[in-house]
């Protein structure tokens, strides 16, 4: 018996440390909808460049990250962001919300057959109706933007929530802050 339980320990020694590496092994992952992606390795599989100018790495190209699948809601979000905050009562773009609308503008424009849809929200404060109307203000006044930088108004619709879907629930200004946004959601 004892030489068995030497023949078992020296199995596992041996089998556990294999058992970890092909666990570990990244060959395919999957989307959030189930399909199989690749994993991109650089230059040494020979994938040209998003924009055709130099070797797509997998995560990168000219500084903008690109990891995520080209044309995805988080392709949006990693390279252009996909929401605007807004202030207290106000419909009116910053010149921060602008700079997002126009990085979402030149991604929009990169992929002409997407549609999305700008979500208008507010904060809790104020009436139900109240509300609708000021995240509509919202919606409208991103879509206006997007349609001055040249995209075309039939790809984007416009729905508010009002404060019917917080980002962050609570009561005090900083929740509110984050509440305050039209989101950008591609369809």
């Amino acid at each position: 018996m004892p030489a068995l339980n030497n023949l078992s320990k020296v199995l596992m020694i041996v089998l556990i440390p294999l058992v970890m590496t092909a666990c570990s092994s990244k060959k395919d992952l999957g989307d959030s909808n189930g399909v199989i992606v690749g994993q991109n390795t650089g230059a040494d599989n020979g994938v040209p460049a998003i924009d055709g100018t130099q070797v797509y790495d997998g995560n990168t190209v000219g500084g903008v990250d690109s990891s995520a699948v080209p044309g995805t809601q988080q392709d949006l979000v990693n390279n252009a962001g996909d929401i605007v905050f807004f202030g207290y009562d106000s419909g009116d773009l910053d010149g921060q919300s602008r700079s997002v609308l126009d990085a979402q503008a030149r991604w929009l424009n990169n992929y002409p057959n997407l549609y999305i849809t700008i979500e208008g929200h507010a904060d809790e404060r104020g009436t139900r109706e109240y509300n609708l109307a000021l995240g509509e203000r919202r919606a409208n006044a991103a879509k206006n933007y997007l349609v001055a930088m040249g995209v075309n108004p039939q790809r984007i619709n416009t729905i508010s929530y009002g404060k019917e879907k917080p980002l962050l629930v609570g009561a005090d200004s900083s929740s509110w802050a984050q509440n305050r946004r039209a989101q950008t959601r591609v369809e």
